[in-house]
C-alpha cells in the first residue's frame, strides 16, 4: 500500500506554509504605519488607554486592543510572532468553517483553505500591531461564525446552542469594525448550498428562515452604526461616504458596478499572477532569485505532500460529476458575490483598491470569497487529477513567493526606519521639549509623519509620564491644509490618546534622503536645496538648530542606550558606525564650531575608508579645514563638490566666507567659485 498522510497532518502542513510565507524574515521586520502610535500608546498610556481612545472611533475595537496589548510586550518580534499565530489560526478557522458547511467536500475545502492561507492580494500581514487588532481578530470571529452555522445545521439535535454560539461569534466579528459589515449575505448562500436536496423556492425560503436570527444581529449592528454616526460622538477620518452626495442614482449605480468589476478582476484573478511581474522587474536581484527559489521549493514539497494526502485524493462520499459541478458553481457564485460584498465598505468610503500598496488591506474582507472562487474554478475546469494537483501546488507556491517578496519589502522598510532613528540620535543627542520637526516627503513606503511622531517621542522622552507630547514630526507637503508656515504660528495636533502643543518658531527642519545621510537644516541652507518645495523652503527658514542643547560633539548617543525605558528590543541595536555616523557627528560639531572634533572625525573616516554617497556631505569637513587653515585638502574637496554638484557653489561660498572672517583665504578661490 502506498504511503499516505492522514488528515491529522493538515494543521502541521498549514504551520509549515505559514512559516515559509510569512516567517522566514520574522526577526528582521518591525513596526509600521499605525503600529507606532498604537505601540507608543500601549507603552506610555497603558492598555486601558485604548478603551478611551477608541470610544469616539470604534468603541467595540478598544477591548480587543486592551486585551492583546495587556498580554504582549511592545516589541516588534513579539507582534510579528503573534501575527504568525493569528495567520495559522485564521487558516484553521477557514478550513474548519468550510468543512462544517460542506463536510463531504474534503479536497475542495482544503484547496480553498490553502489559497486563503497565502492569499496574495493582501500584503499587509507585517503591519501586525494594527491589522491583528483592527481586522484579523474580528475576521477570525466572523469566519468561525460561518463555521458554527454549518456546525449547527448538520446537527439538528444541537442546533439551538450551536446557533447561539454562531450568533455570539457574529457579534464579535461585525461590531468592532466596519470592514465586514456587508459580508452577512454570504451566510444565506452557505445555508442555501447546504439545503441542496430541496427544490429552488422552498430551499430559498428555508434558508431565509434559518438566516433570520443572524439578520437580527446584523440589523442591530446597522442600527447601532446609524445612530452612533449621527450622535456627534463619532470622530473618525474625514471621509466622504459615497463620494459626491449630489451624484445621481445612475452615477452611483455605474460607480458601484465599475468598482465591483475592478474588485473581481484584481482580488479574484490579477492578485495571483502579480508575483511573476514583480520578480521579472526585479530580476536578477537577490530578493527575486530567493523568491523564485522559494516558489520552486514550495511547489516541490506541496506536490509531494498533496499527492500522498488522503483527504486530497479521496472523497468521504462518492460524488458524481454533476454533483461536483454543482459545488464548483456554488463556490464560484459565492466567491464572486463575496468579493463584491467585501468591496462595498471601502468603495462607499471613496477609498481605492490598489494591489501592492497599503490600500490592498481592503482585500482582507474579500480573502475568503476569493479563495472559494479559486477553488471553484479549479474544480470546474481542471478535471485531470494529476493536473489538478500541479495547478493547486503552483497556485499556492506562487502565493508563498508573493508573501515572501512582500516580507522583503517590509524588511527593507524596517532597515530604513532604523537608519533614520539612529541618525537622528547621532545628530541630535537631546532636543528641547515642545519642538516640531518639519520634513519633506518621506522616502519610506509605510510610514508618514504621524507614524514617525511616536518613535521620535520615544527616543527623546523615554520617561514621559503625561499625555502632552513633547515632540511632533510634521510633513509640510503631506498636510498643507493643516498649518501655515509663518513665524509664531501656534500648532495644536491631536495624537490619539495624546496631544501636541507647539509653535512654528520652535522647530527644526530635517531631510532623510535615500542616497545620503539625514540632515538638519538651518536658515540659509536653501542655497544647497533649491529643488525642494516652496513649503519646505519656508520650513528651512523657520529651523532653529540651537534647540539641540550645547553638549560636546563627541558625546555618545544617549537615547537608545542611556535609558531603561528605551529598549534595544524596540529599536534594535546600534548599527555599524559608517559614513553617516561620522557625518552626523561632524554636523553636530560644526553647529558648535568644534573644528578640532571634525578633523578627528575626518581622520577616523579616512582610516576606515569611508566616503559620502552625496558630495554635499563634504561641506562640514571643508569648512573645518578652512577654519583650521588646512587649505590643500579643503580646496581639493571644494573643487570636487563644485564639479559634481554645480548648484552647491552658493553653499560652498557661504562656508568659505564664514571661515574668511577669521583668517585670509586662498587667493582666487572665491572668484573661482563665483562667490559675490
Amino acid at each position: 500500500m502506498p504511503f499516505r498522510f492522514s488528515s491529522k497532518s493538515i494543521p502541521l502542513a498549514f504551520a509549515v506554509l505559514v512559516v515559509l510565507a510569512y516567517g522566514l524574515l520574522v526577526t528582521r521586520t518591525g513596526f509600521y504605519w499605525d503600529d507606532w502610535p498604537f505601540v507608543w500608546g500601549a507603552h506610555f498610556a497603558g492598555p486601558e488607554s485604548f478603551l478611551r481612545s477608541f470610544l469616539r472611533v470604534r468603541p467595540f475595537l478598544g477591548p480587543i486592543f486592551w486585551l492583546t496589548t495587556g498580554l504582549l510586550p511592545e516589541t516588534p518580534l513579539a507582534w510579528q510572532v503573534f501575527a504568525l499565530v493569528i495567520r495559522f489560526s485564521l487558516t484553521l478557522a477557514a478550513w474548519w468553517a468550510l468543512r462544517s458547511i460542506w463536510p463531504d467536500r474534503q479536497r475542495q475545502t482544503l484547496v480553498a483553505a490553502l489559497v486563503f492561507l497565502v492569499y496574495p492580494g493582501y500584503s499587509q500581514h507585517w503591519v501586525a500591531f494594527t491589522h491583528i487588532n483592527q481586522e484579523l481578530i474580528p475576521l477570525l470571529f466572523y469566519i468561525l461564525s460561518f463555521g458554527a452555522t454549518g456546525w449547527a445545521f448538520h446537527a439538528p439535535a444541537r442546533s439551538r446552542p450551536r446557533t447561539l454560539i454562531a450568533l455570539l461569534l457574529l457579534a464579535l466579528g461585525v461590531f468592532p469594525t466596519e470592514y465586514f459589515v456587508t459580508l452577512e449575505p454570504l451566510r444565506f448562500l452557505f445555508l442555501f448550498a447546504m439545503l441542496g436536496a430541496h427544490p429552488l423556492l422552498p430551499r430559498a425560503w428555508q434558508a431565509l428562515k434559518l438566516w433570520l436570527p443572524y439578520i437580527a444581529v446584523w440589523l442591530l449592528n446597522a442600527v447601532w452604526l446609524f445612530f452612533y454616526y449621527r450622535s456627534g460622538l463619532y470622530a473618525n477620518y474625514d471621509l466622504e461616504v459615497l463620494g459626491d452626495v449630489q451624484a445621481s442614482g445612475l452615477d452611483l449605480l455605474t460607480g458601484f458596478f465599475t468598482a465591483s468589476a475592478e474588485a473581481v478582476i484584481k482580488a479574484g484573478f490579477v492578485a495571483y499572477a502579480q508575483i511573476l511581474h514583480l520578480v521579472m522587474e526585479a530580476f536578477p536581484t537577490p530578493s527575486a532569485l530567493l523568491t523564485l527559489a522559494l516558489i520552486a521549493v514550495t511547489f516541490a514539497l506541496l506536490t509531494f505532500y498533496l499527492a500522498h494526502l488522503s483527504a486530497f485524493n479521496e472523497s468521504v462520499l462518492p460524488a458524481s460529476a454533476s454533483a461536483l459541478d454543482r459545488w464548483a458553481l456554488s463556490a464560484i457564485l459565492i466567491g464572486l458575490l463575496g468579493i463584491v460584498l467585501g468591496r462595498i465598505p471601502s468603495w462607499a468610503a471613496g477609498l481605492p483598491l490598489t494591489l501592492q500598496s497599503s490600500f490592498d488591506r481592503f482585500n482582507v474582507s474579500m480573502m475568503l470569497a476569493a479563495s472559494l472562487l479559486a477553488a471553484g474554478i479549479i474544480e470546474l475546469l481542471v478535471r485531470n487529477a494529476r493536473w489538478r494537483l500541479v495547478f493547486v501546488s503552483l497556485l499556492v507556491a506562487l502565493g508563498v513567493g508573493q508573501q515572501f517578496y512582500n516580507a522583503n519589502i517590509f524588511r527593507r522598510d524596517w532597515e530604513r526606519q532604523r537608519e533614520i532613528y539612529w541618525q537622528l540620535a547621532w545628530r541630535i543627542p537631546a532636543l528641547e521639549p515642545g519642538t516640531v520637526l518639519f520634513t519633506d516627503t518621506l522616502e519610506i513606503d509605510y510610514e508618514t509623519d504621524y507614524s514617525l511622531t511616536a518613535p521620535v517621542n520615544w527616543l527623546y522622552a523615554p520617561d514621559l509620564n503625561s499625555l502632552q507630547l513633547p515632540y511632533l514630526v510634521f510633513g509640510v507637503d503631506m498636510r498643507p491644509e493643516r498649518l501655515a508656515l509663518d513665524p509664531n504660528t501656534p500648532i495644536e495636533f491631536p495624537f490619539r490618546p495624546a496631544h501636541f502643543s507647539g509653535n512654528t518658531s520652535q522647530s527644526i527642519a530635517f531631510l532623510a534622503p535615500v542616497h545620503g545621510c539625514l540632515r538638519i537644516l538651518s536658515p540659509g541652507d536653501q542655497n544647497a536645496y533649491q529643488n525642494l518645495s516652496e513649503r519646505m523652503q519656508q520650513a528651512i527658514a523657520l529651523s532653529n538648530p540651537n534647540l539641540i542643547p550645547a553638549t560636546t560633539a563627541s558625546d555618545s548617543t544617549i537615547r537608545f542606550s542611556g535609558s531603561k525605558s528605551t529598549p534595544v528590543s524596540v529599536f534594535g541595536p546600534e548599527p555599524a558606525r559608517g559614513w553617516c555616523y561620522h557625518y552626523a557627528k561632524a554636523e553636530l560639531a560644526r553647529q558648535r564650531a568644534d573644528w578640532g572634533e571634525i578633523a578627528r572625525l575626518d581622520a577616523q573616516a579616512a582610516q576606515l575608508g569611508l566616503t559620502p554617497a552625496d558630495p554635499l556631505e563634504w561641506i562640514p569637513f571643508i569648512e573645518a579645514g578652512a577654519w583650521r587653515g588646512e587649505f590643500d585638502q579643503a580646496v581639493l574637496r571644494t573643487r570636487q563638490v563644485a564639479a559634481e554638484r554645480p548648484f552647491l557653489r552658493k553653499a560652498l561660498c557661504a562656508a568659505w566666507n564664514r571661515a574668511g572672517q577669521q583668517q585670509p583665504l586662498p587667493v582666487g578661490l572665491l572668484e573661482e567659485l563665483g562667490c559675490q
